[in-house]
């Protein structure tokens, strides 16, 4: 991964989206204008501010905190949508996220409820307390005592302004001539009775006498509403407002709308009293019948703040869970990079994080050591995985056959030179036991294990041919007990066969040597004798005649044995030239078919030429021999198991080599020791020398050829007899140019 897929897999873990950031912004807003909202509502119900709380600023207040709830509600509700919609999306962490959420809205939700609960009960009792039979009864006979107390006083007025307008009307005549008798009664009475003022006034309250006392007579004068409801002899009481005096006024007979008004200061402690208790027991009244509405308001009002103050702790979880579960969504999104092999992916990493920054951390340092680690890895890896495909193109090309065996003796490794030497593939080889696989190796894999000797040589029969193995084990170093080998397997058949053959060709050129020198003398000998002494003994004595011939006949088969052995041993170089290999299998066919008219002798071979550098008089010489020998093993067969004998001879092209194949229906090849028919003086006939076949193997040989000794039915199935094939490489373009021209010259 490049450094660019790295940046954008660390982009894709990185912050919220645009639309949370939105939120995120939002959030902090409507939280703190709804507390702010809800603690202007307590301080304003408090009466802890200069806002009375009248229906028209309660209602106004419960608005504003009904709108900041439902901008909480909306902001809350997109939150636990978009957490919904990341746990039905599978989304990393959501289950944690969605856990922390309810366990934070349920730690938010039980105090308010319970709060609530306990508030409403409380409101309740408070209210049933503050409206009970006791407390109404109280506040009833604190009035009735303040009454009280106002009625005696009043009372005390009434009877001194009846006393005193009687006198008054009594004694009118005097006070008609002398006014100011009046002025003096009424000093008098208003010393004597403890008023605080006694005056005579019209209708328009214009004063017509007053006692002398110093008093602010617009004070002291009567409201003008109380003169219409004074009857003629009863008094009029009148509370003056705001003032600590209680007055009375009747009107005068025998005077012309005329009135006599009085007045008498009270307690000032008691007025202000009577006052507040009347105003409280206007109050307790106006409550009393309003209970259900102000219960409602109040709960109403708590409801409001209440899920304020719910709906900010909610939020409050729901950033905080955000806050907490972001980074561990970070973390999951990470790991599960990680697990599909993306190891550049990074955690961002913010300071306010703490712990959970920390852990992020640690984590990309993770990644980067097993990033490290692994690029170690890759870099080991593919220089195993080269020295491997080395080691298999050394073991590939390598002409000795390599097994490779692991601590439980299991095959582990076969190259194609030991498939082609053991007759197994890698597939039929790999993971079963060696001795299964190549059974001939028990002995020495049992020997190599103990310590002892680890090179031996072994015969193996595969497909009817037998091969002498050169087998050296080779223990692998290691420490462990159950350490592997690796086996060698040398195919030293044809050196073995080598060096026979050249210990056989030593041994034919000595006996030739030293067998042909004495065989002229003596047949020279026996004919001389038969000449010379064939009369003399007799023709009726037929037994001279008969050992000469003898003698004769066999020194003949001695000599023709020799010379074989001399071509053995004097076996010429061939001359390779370009020829046509086709053109020579038919000839050599047509002579053998002339000297064994007895036996059907056919071939098979393509029209086209078939070009090979080659030695044309030996692997004539070859061809015949191989064909002799199936003559011989036709005529070998006992009379009456074979109708007519056959040979077939195939010659075709197979790859880059050639191919000549020779098929009879004789008395075949031996199982045991098939291979050793190639090597000299080895024969299963009375009269073979075991040379024919030995000089057919050197020929091809020499030609960089193979021959392969195998039955009939292998070619031909259902047929007994011998198969031989004899193989050599086939021309190339310049070879198969060079016997065109010659052909053309010779046309």
């Amino acid at each position: 991964m490049t450094v660019d897929q790295a940046a954008t897999a660390e982009t894709a873990l990185a912050g919220p989206s645009a639309k949370r950031g939105e939120t995120r912004v939002l959030g902090p807003i409507a939280v703190g204008l709804a507390l702010l909202s809800a603690f202007l509502t307590f301080v304003v119900l408090a009466d802890l501010t200069p806002i009375s709380p009248t229906h028209y600023v309660v209602v106004s207040l419960l608005l504003a905190n009904a709108a900041t709830v439902l901008l909480l509600l909306i902001i809350i509700v997109r939150e636990v949508w978009q957490v919904v919609q990341a746990r039905r999306s599978g989304r990393a962490a959501a289950r944690l996220h969605v856990r922390i959420v309810g366990l934070f809205s349920i730690i938010a939700a039980a105090p308010a409820i319970l709060v609530a609960i306990v508030a409403s009960v409380t409101l309740d009792r408070g209210l049933d307390r503050l409206f009970s039979t006791r407390t109404r009864a109280a506040i009833e006979n604190s009035l009735i005592v303040a009454e009280a107390y106002l009625r005696d006083h009043a009372q005390i007025v009434r009877s001194d302004i009846m006393v005193m307008a009687f006198d008054i009307a009594r004694t009118k005549p005097v006070f008609d001539q002398e006014p100011d008798k009046l002025t003096q009664f009424l000093t008098f009475q208003a010393a004597v009775r403890g008023l605080a003022a006694v005056i005579v006034i019209d209708k328009d309250l214009n004063v017509v006498s007053r006692a002398d006392v110093k008093i602010n007579l617009t004070f002291a004068l009567p409201p003008r509403d109380a003169l219409p409801r004074i009857a003629d002899d009863n008094p009029q009481i009148v509370l003056l407002p705001d003032t600590n005096y209680v007055a009375a006024i009747i009107k005068l007979e025998k005077y012309q709308d005329q009135y006599l008004y009085v007045t008498r200061l009270l307690d000032p402690r008691v007025v202000p009293q009577l006052q507040a208790t009347r105003a409280s027991v206007t109050e307790y009244a106006a409550l009393e019948s309003r209970r259900i509405g102000v219960q409602v308001a109040f709960g109403l009002m708590y409801t409001v703040i209440a899920l304020i103050v719910l709906l900010s702790a909610v939020w409050i979880g729901l950033n905080f869970a955000n806050r907490l579960v972001a980074p561990i969504r970070r973390l999951i999104g990470a790991a599960n990079a990680v697990s599909t092999g993306n190891l550049y992916v990074r955690v961002p990493v913010r300071p306010s994080e703490g712990d959970l920054g920390h852990l992020g951390e640690t984590f990309n340092r993770m990644t980067q050591e097993l990033r490290t680690q692994r690029d170690d890895i890759v870099r080991a890896r593919d220089l195993i995985d080269s020295r491997r495909r080395f080691t298999e193109a050394v073991l590939a090309g390598a002409s000795a056959g390599v097994i490779g065996v692991d601590g439980n003796g299991c095959v582990n490794i076969l190259n194609r030179s030991a498939e082609k030497l053991i007759g197994r593939t890698e597939a039929e080889a790999l993971g079963r036991p060696l001795t299964e696989v190549f059974p001939e190796l028990v002995d020495i894999m049992a020997a190599a294990q103990s310590g002892a000797r680890t090179q031996d040589q072994v015969t193996i029969s595969r497909h009817g041919r037998e091969r002498n193995l050169s087998v050296r084990v080779t223990s692998e170093q290691s420490s462990e007990s159950d350490h592997g080998y690796v086996v060698t397997l040398d195919d030293i058949t044809e050196l073995v066969a080598a060096q026979r053959t050249s210990a056989w060709a030593d041994v034919a050129r000595r006996i030739a040597h030293e067998i042909k020198n004495p065989l002229t003398p003596i047949q020279l000998s026996a004919e001389r004798l038969r000449r010379k002494y064939g009369k003399l003994i007799g023709s009726d004595d037929g037994v001279f005649a008969q050992c000469t011939d003898t003698i004769v006949r066999q020194v003949d088969d001695i000599r023709r044995m020799v010379d074989e052995f001399s071509r053995f041993a004097r076996m010429p170089k061939p001359v390779i030239a370009a020829d046509d290999v086709a053109d020579t299998v038919r000839q050599s066919v047509f002579l053998m078919r002339v000297g064994n008219s007895e036996i059907d002798i056919d071939v098979e071979i393509a029209e086209d030429p078939m070009p090979a550098r080659f030695d044309r008089r030996l692997l004539s010489q070859a061809l015949t021999n191989i064909i002799k020998n199936a003559t011989e093993a036709i005529s070998a067969v006992p009379p009456g198991e074979l109708g007519k004998g056959s040979i077939h001879v195939y010659a075709a092209r197979d790859g880059d080599d050639v191919v000549i194949d020779v098929v009879d229906n004789g008395i075949g090849l031996p199982t045991e020791n098939r291979s050793r028919l190639l090597e000299p003086y080895v024969t299963t006939r009375e009269k073979g020398t075991g040379l024919g076949l030995a000089i057919v193997g050197r020929i091809i040989e020499d030609h960089g050829g193979s021959i392969e000794l195998r039955d009939a039915a292998d070619k031909i199935p259902g047929q007994r007899g011998a198969w031989v094939r004899v193989r050599f490489a086939a021309a190339g373009k310049a070879e198969t140019a060079e016997l065109e021209k010659q052909k053309t010259d010779n046309e």
